[in-house]
């Protein structure tokens, strides 16, 4: 019988739609530790040559000021993409003197949280909510979970497009309806079956055993202070790392854009009696921007995200419901410390052949019992994902992990070859079969990678991690500051500063004005 998936793509084929594929968008965002020599977190604040972490849209912070952030335009082309993302670590390279961008997902050896600094922003009213949101998520996680790096894979599909295949779908809504739906769909389908990816791509199977201080764990040791599971993918997307205890109640609802956005809506407006305890605004300081469930909409946790660019000061989810999904935001990859950016272009080129088999796939809504079935799937895959004769459950029945990938694979093999042809290639293909190849043989993962070479090696996850930051660091050198793109990310960082003194200048309201007024608009 022949696949959905398969009928959608003859379809495409014979409408034209598919030669739109070309026009594709694709970004990359990479977080990163800033760590000294010894593979000690670094203390030393943002550097300046890199420009405002508030403004700077190609190089910021996430949680912490020693956690860099490098994001890439949207390029049609990943591999565009991947190398300004190298671009991006060779101008960084130049401004950090003696340090290294640590290279795994799992942070360095930390033993006093505390020593983990909270970015700062600036005195701007929009730097400061900055600053204050990453004060609750200390308050409501801890620090060293927001210490964990990964990677964000951006990814949208042409007008031409969408009207291309709304056309041979004959469907008549409006366009943005039609656009937002079909998104929700590759997101319900992505849901479904990214198990998929973490066994493929997961790549953080081990961990420091600062880590896990005063936390109860299940791990084993490897060696020294090396905590593992023989059969684990990614211990980053694990109970052990992003979890919280308030957001694993949220029914966050992905079947359709209304109900995601009343489901997401209602999380940022409902309190939470933990985060009532800890207060908003004690003795005069901010402890978090409020005490609901979500202080925004970006605290919520979750392997994919609808997206759409936001106006200034504009909330994601009234940009959201006003003008429909612009792309969607794939954050589930961690960063592979094997790889010099901790992706690389075949990686890409199977992400685009498998979010486009997504997009063609089932269209059926994901109810409470598959989305328990998802959940217990993925967990099963982050823990044990190589553990021969892994059974995981369908709606049919439980079928062996490597049967249920097998046959997702050949199907997607289909996708690649048509994309092979829009783009004139083969390279499409050959990654979905080198994937095929990992299902034959685990030893082909990442996760497995990385633990033959500490086997191998002998030597605990930070010296280990710590040895490949500085050889990626030898493949990036210093950028030559001649260059054409030297200069673009200079000017660029320069007028960064500039627009962060610029709105602190203008700032008219003070601060717990501001907040009031932001925190009103809930959609």
């Amino acid at each position: 019988m022949e696949s959905i998936l398969n009928r959608q793509l003859k379809l495409l084929a014979a409408g034209g739609a598919h030669l739109f594929l070309k026009e594709t968008l694709h970004g990359v965002e990479k977080e990163g530790l800033r760590v000294d020599s010894t593979g000690t977190l670094s203390q030393k604040p943002h550097p300046q040559g890199l420009g405002s972490a508030l403004t700077n849209s190609n190089i910021t912070t996430d949680f912490s000021e020693s956690q860099l952030e490098l994001i890439t335009p949207v390029y049609k082309d990943p591999e565009t993409a991947l190398q300004f993302l190298r671009d991006l670590h060779c101008f960084v390279y130049s401004h950090l003197d003696d340090e290294l961008i640590w290279a795994g997902s799992m942070p360095c050896h930390i033993p006093d949280p505390a020593r983990i600094p909270i970015a700062r922003y600036g005195s701007s009213n929009v730097g400061r909510m900055k600053s204050v949101y990453r004060i609750g998520l200390k308050h409501r996680y801890g620090k060293l979970m927001q210490s964990i790096a990964g990677i964000h894979y951006n990814f949208s599909l042409s007008d031409q497009f969408w009207k291309a295949f709304q056309a041979i779908l004959v469907n008549t809504d409006d366009l943005q309806l039609f656009r937002s739906a079909s998104y929700f769909k590759m997101i319900r389908n992505f849901r479904r079956h990214s198990w998929l990816l973490l066994y493929l791509f997961g790549a953080s199977p081990v961990l420091c055993e600062s880590f896990l201080k005063d936390r109860e764990h299940q791990l084993q040791r490897l060696h020294g202070q090396t905590l593992y599971l023989p059969h684990a993918t990614s211990l980053r997307m694990s109970d052990l790392g992003y979890s919280t205890r308030a957001q694993s109640s949220l029914d966050i609802c992905f079947n359709h854009l209304s109900t995601y956005v009343d489901s997401l809506r209602k999380a940022i407006q409902t309190t939470y009696p933990y985060y009532e305890k800890i207060g908003i605004k004690v003795n005069g300081r901010y402890r978090q921007l409020n005490d609901t469930i979500l202080q925004i909409e970006n605290e919520h946790y979750s392997d994919v995200r609808p997206k759409r660019v936001t106006g200034a000061g504009e909330r994601p989810l009234h940009a959201l419901r006003n003008r429909g999904v612009e792309y969607i935001e794939i954050r589930n990859t961690d960063v592979n410390p094997l790889l010099p950016l901790g992706i690389d272009l075949q990686q890409a080129l199977f992400l685009d052949t498998f979010l486009i088999s997504c997009l063609l796939m089932d269209e059926q809504v994901i109810g409470d019992a598959e989305c328990r079935m998802v959940s217990d799937n993925t967990q099963k895959v982050i823990t044990r994902g190589r553990k021969p004769g892994l059974m995981l459950s369908t709606p049919v029945g439980e079928h062996l992990l490597t049967d249920l990938g097998t046959s997702l694979l050949d199907q997607m093999l289909a996708t690649g070859q048509l994309l092979d042809e829009v783009h004139a290639t083969k390279a499409y293909s050959s990654a979905v079969e080198a994937q095929i190849e990992k299902l034959r043989d685990q030893a082909l993962t990442p996760s497995a990678q990385v633990i033959s070479a500490l086997q191998e090696s002998g030597a605990d996850y930070t010296e280990w991690v710590l040895l490949k930051s500085q050889e990626h660091r030898e493949t990036f050198g210093p950028m030559d500051p001649k260059t054409q793109v030297y200069d673009i990310l200079t000017r660029h960082a320069l007028d960064s500063i500039k627009t962060q003194r610029r709105l602190e200048e203008s700032d008219t309201q003070d601060f717990d004005a501001f907040l009031k007024d932001f925190l009103a608009v809930t959609e």
